[in-house]
């Protein structure tokens, strides 16, 4: 019987504790786990059977964290890491090597333009940055050693959404997975393996967990993509040493991704993800959808009082009316457009940083996707390593302010950035 999606965030991929009937999720605080005798250890070495071995590699409550959001995404298979950077380099690892590059868009969370343009060089990777809304440019940047194209479904920090079905189309001409980031959408406004994606990859830090208390990243494999079909992906399709020849795609099918992650990527990157974390991230999925109704009622209210108000410029939020993304919302994000948005203040860079100064009620943090409102001047802090035409392409001009819409009152909100607005334009 298929289950809806409230449903799925509260029981899919957990069960009562078998020792105990423990209701609610353990914590398997443990490095390591007993086997019953030296062939149920050498089966589990060899991948003959699936179980525990060591927590680098898996644990049951991580485990458990991975079926839910596999299962919320609509994936076959996932792997949790130690934060969504560390999930962008897993997602990416088994495709790579050096003298291979990915083609990005420019609207991408200034973290991850540093990671791909800078430490990606330590790896001989590159990325090619291009404008993911003019479509012949995203073809055209791709070649015969791209391995992966990359975007984030809803954008940070500009909240632009991408056209998922579109890009999805070029990347499946030439034959390499889409990845697409899908953290500030969470699999309950969107889903990008129903627009094609082949990857999906999240900081759990944000909405998943949703109160601001642990780290962690996700991976989601589709397991539709064909590994064998081109050559280009011999870490998945050809023979693997470390396992005696063992072929991944060829044995595991479509959890070939998902396997190969656990047994050489957790494995050998050690990126994991904690227990204690993974605990946190379940008790948060458990309210998603309750919260994400809330931050986008929340989000669309702000976003059109700022538009209206004469200190502000202008506001990037794509559930605006007059959004040139507004259009894309029904299709990629159906219940909503999210809760992260810019604005720019009147006075620029200066109004801006008077603005986070006088802010009460927002925090002022390097986070998003919190209960709690959270605001950042992106070009001083987040994007602040990207040149000023970064800056500019990513969403994160000098003159605009992030905000990520919590779930309080949205009257207490606007009072504060009325109070706040007052201040910083004066």
């Amino acid at each position: 019987m298929t289950q809806g999606f409230d449903t799925l965030q509260v029981h899919a991929g957990t069960a009562p504790d078998p020792a105990t009937g423990a209701r609610q999720v353990p914590i398997y605080q443990t490095t390591a786990y007993v086997f019953r005798d030296a062939d149920h250890a050498a089966a589990l070495f060899g991948l003959q059977e699936v179980g525990y071995i060591y927590s680098r590699l898996t644990n049951p409550t991580v485990s458990a964290l991975a079926n839910r959001i596999a299962a919320l995404e609509g994936g076959v298979g996932a792997v949790c890491c130690s934060s969504g950077h560390a999930a962008q380099i897993m997602a990416l690892f088994p495709l790579m090597g050096p003298g291979l590059n990915i083609v990005a868009s420019t609207r991408l969370y200034g973290g991850t333009i540093t990671q791909f343009s800078q430490t990606f060089k330590r790896f001989g990777w590159s990325a090619r940055f291009v404008d993911f809304d003019d479509e012949a440019a995203v073809a055209a940047a791709i070649d015969d050693d791209t391995r992966a194209v990359f975007c984030e479904s809803i954008s940070n920090p500009g909240g632009y959404v991408t056209d998922l079905p579109a890009i999805a189309k070029i990347a499946d001409k030439a034959g390499i997975p889409l990845i697409v980031d899908n953290t500030l959408a969470s699999p309950y406004l969107c889903r990008p393996i129903e627009h094609g994606a082949t990857l999906v990859v999240h900081s759990t830090t944000k909405y998943l967990t949703g109160n601001g208390t642990v780290t962690g990243g996700a991976i989601v494999d589709a397991g539709t993509f064909d590994w064998s079909a081109s050559g280009k992906f011999p870490s998945l399709s050809a023979p693997e040493p470390a396992y005696h020849g063992l072929k991944f795609h060829e044995a595991l099918g479509g959890m070939a991704f998902t396997f190969h992650s656990i047994a050489i990527g957790l494995r050998d990157l050690g990126m994991t993800m904690n227990p204690q974390a993974a605990h946190y991230t379940l008790m948060g999925i458990e309210t998603l959808s309750l919260r994400m109704e809330k931050h986008v009622a929340n989000a669309k209210v702000v976003a059109e009082w700022l538009e209206n108000d004469p200190r502000v410029d202008f506001v990037t939020y794509a559930g605006l009316a007059s959004s040139p993304w507004n259009g894309r919302v029904e299709k990629i994000c159906p219940k909503g457009a999210g809760a992260l948005f810019t604005f720019a203040v009147k006075g620029g860079y200066e109004a801006c940083v008077k603005l986070v100064d006088a802010l009460q009620l927002f925090s002022h943090v390097a986070n998003l996707g919190d209960t709690r409102s959270l605001v950042i001047h992106s070009a001083s802090t987040t994007h602040r390593q990207l040149t000023p035409e970064q800056q500019q392409a990513a969403g994160a001009a000098p003159n605009v302010v992030r905000l990520s819409i919590g779930i309080e009152n949205v009257e207490d909100l606007i009072a504060d950035l009325d109070q706040a607005l007052a201040a910083a334009t004066a």
